[in-house]
């Protein structure tokens, strides 16, 4: 029986990698930390998994819990787009270097490192990116992009003193069961509401279900110092908000915004009180790129196999309708009137 070692383990991924582990009959140890709920430890109480106090910063702490651990799945990190620069590299890069520098140090037999296709880049326009994709993406100055970057690049340097390392690189992970409103934020969003305009970008879209099968198959079949793309569907955000609106009966978002006016937007927002609630001109940019991607590699060399694309998206609203109904909007509800003559409007203009 392995002992196996996650952090992150309460969090949307982690949460459904452990339950696949204890199937596999792996001792699981998860890291807390100080603020972690009592619902995510008595839950990982009733899995029976051990719990080790440690914060991924806490050099100390991590090297206590790496002790008689054979495998590691660093799954801990912030997937938000608006963390500043210096808290999202203090978490996704300087901790994956003190996770990893101690499992070289406990001599593990394996690391599963949860990177991001943040990491890969976006695809060219009109085009798809596999692992091999080049790297240019820090020119767009999304913190959380180059924070995940940067990690794979701790990674790699670690892999050249010994580290049996693997990647996997998740997309936009969407399902039931996002206990910190992560990366599904932007379906609750959606269903309140909260969205009245958009730019057309690309989003590839997958299962957490499918994303924490890849991890276990990254680890057993996965070639140590490779990444593994974990994406499924590539959306256009025109597609996707359709395929929300039919599956949840809100209507979409009625405006498509040229970049350059809804950044002028998004900036003016954080200058100016008193507007209604904008996104941030780094989700702006992040929303506005090809973030198209090839699950090849992760098919033929791991097996890996994904499910309907579009079970995440129906899963994920139906989350939310379960939990959090009073605060989304009531089925068959239309955009207000003046956000849809203005979007009527909009797709006259030759923009």
């Amino acid at each position: 029986m392995s002992r196996t070692l996650v952090t992150g383990a309460t969090g949307f991924i982690g949460s459904h990698v452990v339950p696949l582990l204890l199937q596999r009959g792996d001792d699981v140890v998860a890291t807390v930390r100080g603020n972690t709920s009592e619902r995510s430890l008595t839950a990982l109480a009733e899995l029976g998994v051990q719990t080790a106090s440690a914060d991924i910063l806490d050099r100390r702490a991590i090297r206590r819990a790496m002790q008689r651990v054979d495998r590691v799945f660093h799954i801990a990190g912030t997937t938000r787009l608006t963390e500043p620069r210096r808290s999202a590299f203090a978490i996704n890069v300087e901790g994956t270097r003190i996770v990893l520098e101690e499992a070289l140090r406990a001599d593990v037999e394996r690391v599963v490192l949860t990177s991001s296709v943040a990491a890969v880049g976006p695809a060219l326009p009109g085009r798809t990116a596999d692992e091999s994709n080049y790297w240019d993406a820090g020119r767009f100055a999304i913190p959380y992009v180059d924070s995940k970057h940067e990690a794979e690049m701790v990674a790699m340097r670690l892999l050249a003193r010994g580290l049996p390392v693997v990647m996997v690189n998740p997309a936009h992970v969407l399902g039931a069961g996002d206990p910190g409103r992560s990366s599904t934020t932007l379906v609750r969003r959606f269903l309140r509401r909260q969205i009245p305009a958009y730019v057309e970008g690309t989003l590839n879209i997958v299962s957490v279900s499918d994303v924490a099968r890849g991890h276990l198959l990254a680890d057993e079949l996965g070639e140590v110092g490779e990444r593994y793309i974990l994406g499924n569907r590539n959306y256009t955000m025109t597609r996707l908000f359709a395929d929300l609106g039919r599956i949840s009966g809100v209507e979409p978002p009625a405006i498509r915004l040229p970049v350059a006016v809804a950044l002028a937007l998004a900036n003016a927002g954080q200058r100016l009180p008193g507007l209604p609630p904008l996104p941030a001109p780094v989700e702006v940019r992040a929303a506005s790129l090809n973030w198209a991607f090839s699950n090849r590699r992760a098919k033929r060399e791991l097996g890996w196999t994904t499910s309907p694309h579009e079970d995440c998206l129906e899963a994920t609203v139906a989350w939310y309708r379960e939990r959090d109904a009073r605060a989304l909007a009531d089925r068959s509800t239309r955009q207000p009137l003046t956000l849809r003559m203005a979007g009527t409007l909009a797709r006259r203009l030759p923009f």
